[in-house]
């Protein structure tokens, strides 16, 4: 039995990094994810204006931005452990200390700096610098499962937030999940290694690298020429294929984020209550746990550009809904909102490391896919700040949302021209050429 055990110890080891993802995903993204609840009660408090309360949550991406590339690097050359409790770490001290807030500075501070910069580390700018290595053929399932943590965590943290918030204030809800954030996820990260390698083990658990002659591998290498390149950052971003992938994500934060801040307070104001409205933000991420997971389990076998394009199709269904709900604000358009947010819009996270990892992979991926990531913060800090400051100025979201669905096509076509199809091949394509 113990020789059994030992043998599959590649296999098991694989998807525990996989669970540790799972569980960080869970609560430190949606440690982010909170302020669109306490936004609200905020705003109802202080009585400051929705674009500069926002804005903490989009300076917080413009921390990640500048933090994102170093972050990378400190990956590359130190692994997923210190960078995972530096996150932790980061996401408690911001929690814990907001409830101390007394002017907007306080919020940026907290929420946005501690918070949003903690979360690039354990959300997807973070696992996805590392997670690829994992996992080749089931690259894309084993991304989408881990992933699909933030819906999970999602479904139990926010609507329990919620309730916090009504009966104790939005104070004691901050406490809570910074407390939760650094007792579960402080000791889980220290089981995470870089790469496989570091154990005696292969991407996929494959069993020890010794045992894997080169026969018994069926390359997934379409453009050789490419893939033999050493890709640093400087070479990468002399590429096109690099500033394609950069818009695409500018697009992806765009989109996905303007939509999640601003959710719950407009759906408060077109007729739904606020429990209704945080139902919502719950429900789509119900929605996005089977839809990650079948979707990257889909970009294994079809490709990678064709799930991120559906994806965008996903917030393009969303933002008409949105758009709609506002002289119609019936039960069946509501769910216009969340079925294809979270089931298709959230399928982008199953491919948003794998696209780049197939394109760069190498020993600096960590750094270049640091520095692409600055694109989807960027994205996701204009995103918010610039829908609620148009919505200031004019007095609508119908500006913002019709921005969000020409951005949704934009970036689903600059995936396209990336084309990580012609360098690395997908394992449903590989096998459809070998038969």
């Amino acid at each position: 039995m113990i020789a059994s055990l030992t043998r599959r110890l590649p296999f098991f080891y694989g998807w525990l990094v996989v669970g540790v993802v799972f569980v960080s995903m869970a609560i430190g993204v949606n440690a982010r994810t909170a302020f669109s609840l306490l936004f609200p009660p905020i705003l109802d408090e202080f009585g400051w204006g929705r674009g500069e309360t926002a804005g903490a949550f989009s300076f917080g991406f413009i921390v990640s931005a500048i933090l994102s590339p170093v972050i990378g690097r400190l990956m590359d050359r130190r692994g997923p452990r210190v960078v995972m409790e530096l996150g932790v770490a980061a996401i408690a001290a911001g929690l814990l200390l907001a409830p101390l807030a007394r002017e907007p500075w306080h919020l940026y501070a907290t929420l946005g700096v501690l918070v949003g910069g903690g979360s690039v580390c354990l959300g997807y700018t973070g696992q996805s610098q590392f997670l690829p290595n994992w996992f080749i053929r089931r690259r894309g399932l084993a991304m989408s499962i881990a992933f699909s943590g933030v819906g999970a965590g999602s479904i139990i943290l926010l609507p329990g937030l919620q309730a916090i918030i009504e009966h104790t204030g939005w104070r004691t809800a901050c406490w809570s999940l910074g407390a939760l954030t650094l007792v579960v996820l402080a000791p889980l990260n220290l089981l995470l290694r870089l790469r496989p390698e570091e154990l005696g083990l292969s991407p996929d658990g494959d069993g020890p690298p010794a045992e894997l002659s080169a026969p018994n591998r069926a390359s997934n290498v379409v453009d050789q020429a490419w893939a033999a390149v050493d890709w640093t950052l400087g070479r990468a971003a002399r590429t096109a294929r690099f500033w394609w992938l950069a818009f695409g994500y500018f697009g992806a934060g765009f989109i996905w984020y303007a939509v999640q801040v601003h959710q719950t307070k407009y759906l408060v104001e077109v007729g739904f209550t606020a429990n209704d409205a945080a139902w919502a933000l719950g429900a789509v991420s119900l929605a996005a746990v089977p839809g990650q997971i079948i979707l990257g389990h889909l970009s294994d076998r079809i490709g990678r550009e064709l799930v991120w394009a559906i994806g965008c199709l996903g917030f393009v269904c969303t933002y008409v809904a949105l758009l709609v709900l506002r002289t119609d604000p019936s039960l069946a358009l509501l769910c216009l909102v969340i079925v294809p947010q979270g089931f298709l819009g959230y399928g982008l996270t199953s491919v948003l490391g794998a696209i780049p990892a197939e394109i760069f992979e190498g020993r600096h991926y960590g750094v270049i896919f640091g520095t692409l990531a600055l694109s989807l913060i960027v994205g996701g800090a204009v995103g918010p700040w610039l829908t609620g400051a148009l919505h200031d100025w004019t007095g609508s979201y119908a500006s913002p949302f019709w921005i969000a669905i020409l951005l949704s096509v934009l970036s689903a076509t600059a995936i396209w021209r990336a084309a990580p199809r012609k360098v690395r091949v997908v394992a449903g394509r590989l096998h459809h050429r070998a038969r």
